[in-house]
């Protein structure tokens, strides 16, 4: 009889653990506190303000131009080093949306690897031609995507102060 009060005993303080420990306080965080909710609210939030693909593709579009005006300038190390981020900036959009691997994987095993060559050859006109290449593999993604009317082209107006 006292094992089976004593296991009772037992049982009850577990489940009243338990139940402390999912019932979890909700502390608002962030400035001014505008991230709030249980943890797995605040996680949902902090996806959503992720986005998608497509914030992913305004950083690929700022380091895009910076390819081109860097190739212009002849700066190999800043054509290098926005390749690299284009990568990174592809790669973290495929972790939120891996829907798109499928037509971006010729794009992110091809089209940069090649453009990551050319750079090191430090030559403007191959560059160019390359960089010509490179807009072909983007509007092809985008096709495969079926947002054919996301058309890309060499940039006419360069906006950065980053200057060679």
């Amino acid at each position: 009889m006292k094992k089976t009060i004593l296991n009772l005993f037992a049982l009850a303080l577990l489940a009243s653990c338990q139940t402390a420990v999912n019932e979890e306080k909700s502390t608002a965080v962030g400035s001014e506190g505008w991230l709030a909710g249980t943890s797995e609210e605040k996680f949902e939030e902090v996806a959503h303000q992720l986005g998608g693909f497509s914030k992913a593709m305004v950083e690929v579009s700022y380091r895009y131009s910076e390819l081109y005006w860097a190739g212009m300038d002849e700066n190999w190390g800043y054509a290098e080093h926005q390749v690299e981020h284009m990568i990174e900036a592809i790669e973290d959009g495929l972790k939120r949306r891996p829907v798109r691997a499928e037509s971006a994987e010729s794009f992110m095993k091809e089209s940069l690897p090649a453009m990551e060559e050319l750079i090191k050859k430090e030559n403007k006109e191959e560059f160019i031609k390359g960089f010509r290449a490179l807009t072909s593999a983007c509007n092809a993604c985008h096709a495969k995507e079926g947002e054919s009317y996301i058309m890309i082209r060499e940039p006419e107006i360069r906006t950065s102060p980053v200057r060679f």
